[in-house]
């Protein structure tokens, strides 16, 4: 009786395969390719000082990536993720503005921003209307009351707890937030919640074929309910961070935070249609989206054409979804 035997190039060469036909190797490619770009026109990019400030300005869209991506493994989309995170950061100035405890105050404003996310659960998973309508609904909803809330204007958030996320520790030649850190643990958490749990199996199910994951006895509503509770749970977590970031609550703040944590989610691999995807891949297309803003900055490029760039980078990155899957 004989062995087969694995030579070593063979199994260099499954290795390597594995490698390259990972979900997260494009991305990884992708940011690689923009970092020698931008290190190449500009000496100042691989500074250590401008690294650390890269991971910095990562930090509240990477959070917001982590729930548009359990959110968007269901096949659905949140427009409404830069209005709660803004909801938690007006409500917990206030309070602590009006003298109360501001870890009561942040407490109560992360748990408004996880009933936000529950009651678009409940919306959709209870009476069953699209995903799109019912998270554009709560962003108007949410953009009135906070204009009303706050009068309209934006006012300063003076408060060491609120702030704490914002204190900085060096790492080597990094100086790094405490925010950095807590974006790294949430990653860590809901990864490990998505690939070592029945419940993550069950919502990637729910991507791929909702009505192929009722028949299997999955309860379909009640894991959309807890996908968008948990999401809420998070955009109230990044509410912490962006106080921490800037003391400052503006009911016009984060603009841009749905189409960027869209483009954090699709650039990293997820599937706009839903079941396909994970967090190391929004992870890397959050860091994308830090790393391209950081270097169009320091090129001198205005704001607006960086989210113009933005904006073609996500077209791109649904297109090439949309032809691996016509493939499959």
């Amino acid at each position: 009786m004989t062995t087969a035997t694995v030579s070593p190039v063979e199994t260099s060469r499954s290795l390597k395969s594995r490698i390259l036909g990972a979900p997260s190797a494009g991305p990884l490619l992708v940011l690689i390719g923009f970092c020698l770009i931008f290190a190449l026109s500009n000496p100042r990019f691989l500074a250590t000082h401008n690294l650390s400030i890269i991971l910095q300005q990562t930090v509240i869209i990477g959070v917001l990536a982590i729930g548009q991506t359990l959110v968007i493994l269901t096949a659905g989309i949140d427009l409404a993720v830069g209005a709660i995170c803004v909801l938690g950061t007006i409500v917990a100035g206030k309070l602590v503005n009006l003298g109360y405890d501001p870890v009561l105050s942040m407490g109560f404003a992360i748990l408004l921003c996880t009933a936000a996310g529950l009651a678009a659960g409940g919306l959709v998973s209870g009476l069953r209307l699209p995903p799109f309508i019912v998270t554009l609904g709560i962003l108007g909803i949410l953009t009135a009351a906070l204009r009303l809330i706050s009068e309209g204007g934006a006012f300063p958030v003076r408060d060491p707890f609120l702030a704490w996320t914002g204190n900085t520790m060096k790492l080597g030649g990094f100086v790094l937030t405490y925010g950095v850190l807590i974006m790294f643990a949430l990653y860590a958490i809901v990864w490990y919640l998505l690939n070592q749990t029945k419940w993550g199996r069950h919502v990637y199910a729910i991507g791929n074929n909702t009505e192929a994951a009722r028949l299997v006895g999955i309860p379909v509503r009640r894991h959309l309910l807890s996908v968008y509770l948990l999401a809420g749970l998070i955009y109230g977590i990044a509410a912490w961070l962006a106080l921490g970031r800037i003391p400052n609550a503006d009911p016009n703040a984060m603009q841009s935070a749905n189409l960027d944590s869209i483009t954090a989610v699709v650039i990293g691999g997820t599937s706009l249609f839903g079941g396909r995807g994970g967090l190391i891949g929004t992870l890397i297309g959050a860091l994308i989206v830090g790393v391209l803003r950081n270097g169009l900055t320091l090129a001198g490029i205005d704001p607006l054409w960086q989210d113009l760039v933005t904006g073609i980078l996500v077209i791109i990155a649904v297109a090439l979804d949309q032809m691996s899957r016509r493939k499959s």
